[in-house]
């Protein structure tokens, strides 16, 4: 390019410009929900070693974990999970070809956090449901 002249190439479009949609939502929320499952499998991983070594820390982690803190943060990893696993379904789908219209990946963006909640839901259900039966 000539010495002076300018470039009348279009700009990168930016965060200002974006109407924010349900499927930037799942992207982010996907991104998110894998750091998390980062996080929770740490913990279980805590919470098995102590199963399996020490008792007295066993007593601790368990203590934590029935404790309403311990709640939110179980509800919140198997929610991270149903969502990463319900997404990347979505994703799979995705991979054939197919529901990649905007519409359609709108409608299965609100599809996976509708099954990612109404699974969470079932497996802190059963889960909470076994715990006396033994």
């Amino acid at each position: 390019m000539a010495e002076g002249a300018t470039s009348e190439r279009p700009l990168s479009p930016h965060l200002q410009i974006w109407r924010f949609t349900v499927t930037m939502a799942a992207s982010i929320t996907h991104r998110g929900t894998g750091a998390v499952i980062y996080g929770g499998s740490l913990l279980l991983a805590v919470w098995l070693y102590a199963l399996t070594f020490s008792p007295s820390l066993f007593e601790v982690v368990s203590g934590f974990v029935n404790s309403p803190i311990g709640f939110i943060i179980i509800a919140g990893y198997v929610w991270a999970l149903s969502f990463h696993l319900m997404n990347g379904l979505r994703h799979l789908y995705w991979d054939s070809g197919r529901g990649l219209a905007p519409k359609t990946a709108a409608m299965t963006a609100w599809l996976v956090y509708t099954a990612s909640i109404l699974l969470t839901v079932f497996i802190l259900w059963s889960g909470y449901a076994a715990r006396g039966a033994a």
